[in-house]
């Protein structure tokens, strides 16, 4: 039996197929590659010597989702599939809306129909909005502060139905902190399409000389240095957590939420500081005024995670910043190979959610 992983070309998808494969378990990977690179998952083959079944489809088109249920024996999947950047959310949030909480309601219909009901979803900390305390419990009030974190705490609420409506069903919600570092080999690591939204990309992309400076938005909050502070993972680690997840929702049935972090935090300037070490480059960088809506700190209480599924973050600060230098310098542009887009209009031209989206073509 095999576990399905949508958006599996993805920088945490892919992570996660290592992983998975390492443990000796069938992956098939569906993705339509309009955010991620074919080439991730060439190099997953790579690593671990085992091949990754591949579907590229849109979640949206429920007929070519059936083939793959119709085709494989699936018990469980790990849904990835979505797009993730703020401030695109922003300026079309029916994109967002239709592609991410849509595609989540397809994928759970087919799921019911060929009675797979093992789900992990990857969720994130934006589900917390602006928190009122840290660090950060399951408990915290749930809000969003922008379209891509409601679509996150919409298709929680969905599965959350979905359970009530039907007792069979075990699902992990899993809540993302910060994502960075690579596999320690080199090989797969995060490839963003043009200018980083995350803050370690783009360091490693002005040390590589890429970019030419980092921007540091606020060195005025009241912190140790006066810049952001938050909880960064290791990919590696976050792949593990999804693990440690497959094995919780095949022994029990429920709905349950899980912060994936380390529970501790790291301000902007101790990032630059621990990278400029490990890659022994120097990062430029400007100080501009603070972004609406950040927080000066936010990270995360893992106790949860760790009474329940067993699981901890193991990589420091330093490892993670090793591992993103030796991919970055490895793969000074990403991977080789151009990302492969969806054409979609504009959103002032839309008539519908369903004007989002163009056939696949496989």
């Amino acid at each position: 039996m095999s576990i399905l992983v949508t958006g599996g070309a993805g920088y945490i998808g892919s992570h996660a197929c290592v992983e998975l494969l390492n443990e000796g378990h069938e992956v098939i990977v569906v993705d339509n590659f309009s955010n991620s690179h074919r080439e991730s998952l060439r190099r997953v083959e790579e690593i671990t010597g085992q091949t990754v079944k591949t579907y590229q489809l849109n979640l949206i088109s429920k007929e070519e989702l059936e083939v793959v249920f119709e085709e494989n024996i699936i018990e469980s999947v790990i849904h990835f599939a979505g797009l993730k950047a703020v401030g695109e959310s922003v300026e079309e949030p029916l994109w967002y809306y239709a592609n991410n909480v849509i595609g989540t309601v397809i994928l759970c219909d087919v799921m019911k129909k060929y009675n797979v009901k093992n789900l992990v979803f990857s969720s994130s900390a934006t589900v917390y909005g602006t928190p009122d305390q840290v660090p950060i419990s399951e408990e915290a009030l749930l809000t969003a502060t922008n379209p891509y974190g409601r679509t996150k705490l919409m298709i929680e609420e969905i599965l959350k139905d979905v359970y009530q409506s039907d007792p069979d069903w075990s699902i992990a919600l899993l809540r993302y902190f910060n994502p960075i570092g690579a596999h320690k080999s080199g090989r797969i690591g995060e490839s963003p399409n043009g200018i980083p939204n995350n803050l370690l990309p783009y360091i490693s992309q002005v040390a590589v000389g890429k970019l030419e400076r980092l921007n540091v938005f606020g060195n005025d909050y009241p912190t140790k240095d006066g810049t952001g502070v938050r909880d960064y993972i290791h990919v590696v680690d976050l792949a593990i957590g999804h693990l440690r997840a497959i094995e919780k929702i095949r022994s029990t049935t429920g709905i349950e939420a899980y912060n994936l972090g380390t529970g501790s935090g790291y301000s902007v300037f101790e990032m630059i500081e621990a990278f400029e070490i490990a890659s022994d480059k120097k990062v430029p960088y400007s100080i501009l005024k603070r972004r609406s809506g950040d927080v000066a700190v936010c990270y995360a209480n893992p106790t949860k995670a760790f009474e329940q599924l067993g699981w901890t973050a193991e990589r420091g600060i330093h490892q993670m910043c090793q591992d993103t230098w030796k991919w970055q310098k490895n793969n000074p542009f990403g991977y080789e190979e151009d990302p492969i887009f969806i054409t979609r209009p504009k959103t002032p031209a839309l008539k519908s959610a369903a004007d989002l989206f163009v056939p696949s073509s496989n």
